[in-house]
């Protein structure tokens, strides 16, 4: 039974992998070639789309083999372990990110684009993913299962099978990575957008009798507010089971294994579901998604051109033997 629901496990994780680094990757493509998009909020959600894209190609294929399915040396699964938590953490950021970029966009609008340029973005950006280095890798530096490396070093063992759990401790799971570097972030996120969607309800009131322009300033900035928030939710909806699992098991409970697939499946498909998210939920990435579209099938818009000329022509060449009949028959009468 195990087996099975490990093979079941496998297969999944190579579908969301395969979903997350093709969904990403035009999602990054279509905000490079879309001049429109060059705007500093865009270079987060550029970000964000390059660490889930790291999920499915790097994440998702560690996860899978720090699961039992690699023999090798305590502190190279302990890298390997560190490196999932990594691209966990670069995500959390780049939503804050992302949250504080919208908040000065609604707080502070006239200095906006003079103060957030796409230089100082993309040097958050960096910041970003420095801090997720430093935070992903903290049981490098000596959080990690002291019992597991004491019981290889009195067996004399040099290699372990290696596992996610044997490794990282509950400990740094719950109280380090949960509650100081997923939990706090998105309750400070939440705070953000509940105080700047009142901050733009009430200048909408304002500018509804004053100015139309700045109306539709705020209520677009509403609009696409809106669309980031599903992608928060949809963050917390991934993440918090896994999360409250790993509380249960540090205070003492006892999770099913199937319980813990389903969770960690969740986290993975959290990666995927975002460009879903743009494509559906943001006009302008919608509009970059067809035209990347486009080109990247350039023989079916070759086929539909060719199929429309020839539907044409065919059309045309019908029209002139109705003419040609016609003709001929009025001057038989």
């Amino acid at each position: 039974m195990a087996d099975e629901v490990g093979s079941l496990y496998t297969a999944l994780e190579v579908l969301i992998a395969m979903a997350c680094c093709l969904g990403n990757l035009l999602a990054i493509w279509a905000v490079w070639a879309s001049r429109s998009l060059r705007q500093p909020t865009f270079c987060f959600v550029v970000s964000l789309a390059g660490a889930d894209f790291l999920v499915g190609a790097l994440a998702i294929p560690m996860a899978v083999l720090v699961d039992g399915r690699l023999m090798t040396s305590f502190h190279s699964c302990l890298f390997l372990s560190c490196m999932v938590l990594l691209l966990i953490q670069a995500s959390v950021l780049m939503l804050l990110a992302i949250a504080v970029d919208r908040h000065l966009r609604v707080k502070i609008p006239l200095r906006y684009k003079r103060s957030v340029t796409q230089k100082r973005s993309w040097t958050a950006v960096a910041v970003c993913w420095l801090l997720a280095f430093v935070l992903g890798l903290t049981p490098m530096f000596g959080w990690y299962n002291h019992q597991t490396l004491s019981e290889m070093e009195s067996t004399n063992s040099t290699t372990l099978v290696c596992r996610f759990v044997a490794v990282i401790p509950m400990t740094f799971l719950v109280y380090f990575q949960f509650f100081g570097c997923i939990l706090l972030p998105l309750l400070v996120m939440w705070g953000l957008y509940a105080h700047l969607f009142y901050t733009i309800s009430k200048r909408l009131q304002k500018s509804h009798s004053t100015c139309s322009q700045s109306h539709a300033y705020y209520a677009k900035e509403r609009k696409l507010a809106k669309s980031l928030v599903l992608v928060l939710v949809l963050f917390a909806v991934g993440w918090l089971p896994l999360c409250i699992m790993n509380c249960v098991t540090v205070f003492g409970g006892n999770v099913p294994l199937v319980a813990i697939y389903i969770g960690i499946l969740l986290t993975h498909a959290n990666s995927a579901i975002n460009p879903v998210v743009y494509a559906f939920k943001v006009p302008k990435l919608r509009k970059a998604y067809l035209q990347a579209w486009r080109k990247c099938t350039p023989c079916c818009r070759w086929g539909v051109s060719h199929s429309t000329e020839s539907k044409e022509s065919s059309s045309a060449v019908r029209s002139r033997n109705k003419l040609d009949y016609s003709e001929s028959s009025l001057q038989t009468t």
